[in-house]
């Protein structure tokens, strides 16, 4: 049963313009800080948070701390219905924002 629940998870997901778009972005431009994606969407952090989690808790994101910012990259190992629909995404003709890059580089 809990196979059936992580699937659904993953693509209740996706049943959003912006979680896709944010996917996509994310993986075009590689580990991205919060501040970074909240000005290149221009959007409300506490939104643009709630999609990030959404899009973290079924399996497709991860977070890591650097200091005071949270960057969000493609998780890695990624499962294969994971990693066929980011190829899927990818495909996509989807209008992405111009990357803001706001925070500094995380070493």
């Amino acid at each position: 049963m809990e196979a059936i629940e992580d699937f659904l998870k993953s693509v209740g997901a996706l049943y959003d313009e912006t979680r896709v778009k944010l996917l996509k972005f994310i993986d075009m431009h590689g580990p991205l800080c919060v501040c970074d994606l909240e000005a290149s969407f221009g959007m409300i952090q506490s939104r643009l948070s709630r999609h990030l989690k959404i899009l973290k808790d079924a399996g497709f994101l991860k977070a890591d701390r650097c200091g005071r910012w949270t960057y969000y990259a493609i998780r890695s190992p990624i499962d294969r219905f994971r990693q066929e629909t980011l190829e899927e995404i990818r495909t996509l003709p989807i209008d992405l924002p111009e990357l803001k890059k706001i925070s500094g580089a995380c070493s």
